[in-house]
């Protein structure tokens, strides 16, 4: 147990964490140089299209004697749950910064979640072969923030492999060995999990306490669920079978079950025979959608498929929630709950790639909190539950804390930006290389939509931003209806600030307007508060070409036709 390191790599977005992955599995020899490509890690079609890491993802190496299970990470503040589970099965992390950007929020978010777990961090300066890389400069951050000598910062290149060496060198130096007690009663955490037709429900677990062997019967504690263990095994990063898994080592294990809501990460797996001896393992923080959109099927018939689809990509997504959903307009389908806007785009494009199945997903919104007249509270997060004005006392949405990180020379703009989306200021902190913290209070509903453009739009694409859940607070809120030819289209209602109204109906049916294709007749698009209409704009009818026929002759006799048909005629 003592030659065992497990880490994680853990980055801002683009920083280079999957390169540099590819670069240690290059060094140890884990995968022979002709099989080499890049972002090998990134198993997923969308992730190397994207160029993002979605998943997190474990991998076995074996260099000088010693056995190092790395996790590679996502670094969008989306996946930012993925990223605090790997951290849970770990006992240090390589915290990567990239030389031509510097210290970014999402870094500063992830050193944070590492540190609560009591980490270890090992500090490296990434790209250093760039030609506008500020490796001194970037140094001097991260040993700012970490308390570090600027010399205890590696600088790397993962491109090149320049001194990706030294840095494994660094994490068996400094990474201490995983602790536990291999003569005890098994616990193993479930840190991800994925679904094979032939070996059922496959745990990637982390062992922290006995052994585990294929054909034991074990028992998951939480779901209260028993099974006998088809096979178990490393990550290589291919799934590759052994004999057993020891304390402290990373793997996997081939349940057999067939129900994906059994196996749910956080929970303890145990031997069976060992039940009611042991003491469950903490788990994980259970995880809060931001972010809800109704996702309906285009085609009916297709509804069962996209149950079993959401299934089984939850089981592989713990952050995806989702519950049945019924809209006038389009059919049965699920109202799912999202980390954010990425979040949702992904899981959106995972179910039509994977699953075959067209969708159609309606306008993101959040949680709200009713408080009706005898005490009671209620959350809905779907505009149609909003009753009537008087049947609740209020209504309060909820605010997080926005940090947003930009050089001072765009501070002006983005400040502008955070006030007209209802932000209040918090705090503003300036870093010594021209760089500033502004931290804000502000809506949820303010960011939901398009304010990561506007910020990157209005910060020459130089501002990064990390967010986490406050509170609910009370506000003037009030359902925006659309109506297409005087019906209602409940999919198309959305909850936004009193205030904002009116602007926010003018945007949504000019927006219909250019959407919606021209009929045979006139459609009417109108926004509504109640009973009362605060935008409207018409869709002209087309119309039946009747100078086709004329070939000649005076204008009159064109000016005649056209009268007859303005009439109706």
């Amino acid at each position: 147990m003592n030659k065992i390191r497990n880490f994680c790599i853990i980055a801002h977005i683009d920083h280079g964490k999957s390169t540099l992955a590819d670069r240690l599995l290059e060094i140890t020899g884990t995968i022979e140089k002709r099989k080499m490509k890049e972002q090998l890690l990134d198993t997923m079609d969308l992730e190397r299209e994207r160029g993002i890491t979605i998943k997190l993802q474990p991998v076995r190496m074996n260099y000088k004697g010693y056995e190092l299970n790395l996790i590679d990470t996502p670094g969008h503040v989306d996946f930012s749950y993925e990223v605090s589970r790997s951290l849970a099965a770990v006992e240090g992390a390589i915290l990567l910064v990239d030389a031509t950007q510097g210290v970014e929020a999402q870094t500063l978010a992830n050193l944070y979640l590492a540190k609560e777990l009591n980490l270890k961090i090992i500090p490296a300066v990434n790209k250093i072969d760039l030609p506008g890389a500020n490796v001194e400069q970037t140094k001097r951050e991260l040993a700012n923030i970490l308390g570090v000598e600027v010399s205890d910062v590696i600088g790397v290149s993962g491109k090149t492999g320049e001194n990706v060496a030294l840095l494994l060198d660094q994490v068996i130096a400094e990474v201490p060995a995983p602790t536990g007690s291999e003569k005890g009663n098994l616990r193993a955490l479930v840190f991800d999990s994925v679904f094979d037709k032939y070996k059922g429900v496959i745990a990637y677990v982390r062992v922290v306490d006995g052994q585990i062997k294929a054909e034991e019967v074990i028992k998951l504690m939480a779901a209260n669920a028993t099974s006998e263990v088809l096979e178990v095994g490393i990550f290589i990063p291919q799934l590759q079978k052994t004999d057993q898994l020891n304390t402290g080592e990373i793997g996997y294990i081939a349940t057999g079950l067939r129900e994906v809501s059994k196996v749910g990460v956080g929970d303890t797996i145990t031997k069976m025979k060992n039940e009611g001896k042991i003491e469950p393992l903490p788990g994980y923080k259970k995880v809060m959608p931001f972010v809800y959109a109704g996702i309906f099927t285009a085609n009916n018939a297709d509804y069962p498929k996209l149950r079993d689809a959401l299934g089984k990509l939850s089981l592989s997504d713990a952050a995806l929630v989702y519950e049945p959903e019924n809209s006038p307009a389009l059919g049965f389908g699920f109202r799912c709950g999202f980390l954010g806007l990425l979040h949702l785009d992904i899981v959106q494009e995972r179910l039509e790639r994977e699953f075959g199945i067209n969708l159609v997903a309606t306008t993101p919104s959040v949680n709200y909190e009713l408080t009706f007249a005898n005490g009671d509270k209620k959350i809905i997060n779907n505009p149609t539950e909003l009753p009537e004005v008087n049947r609740f006392t209020t209504i309060a949405e909820p605010w997080i804390k926005l940090e947003v990180l930009t050089p001072s020379k765009f501070m002006g703009g983005i400040m502008q930006l955070l006030q007209d989306r209802r932000g209040a200021q918090q705090d503003i902190k300036h870093f010594d290389n021209d760089k500033v913290l502004l931290i804000y209070e502000i809506p949820l509903s303010s960011i939901v939509i398009d304010f990561y453009d506007a910020l990157k739009s209005t910060s020459s694409g130089y501002a990064s931003m990390n967010y986490e859940f406050l509170s609910f607070h009370e506000a003037d809120l009030v359902r925006l209806d659309i109506l297409v030819g005087g019906n209602l289209v409940d999919v198309l209602s959305v909850i936004v600030h009193r205030s904002q109204a009116a602007g926010m109906g003018k945007k949504l049916v000019a927006k219909l307007k250019e959407l919606i294709p021209r009929q045979n007749f006139e459609v009417t698009l109108q926004a509504a508060l109640g009973s009362k209409i605060i935008a409207r704009e018409d869709i002209p009818p087309l119309r039946k070409d009747v100078l086709a026929k004329l070939y000649g002759g005076d204008r009159t006799r064109k000016d005649k036709l056209l009268e007859k048909q303005k009439k109706g005629k």
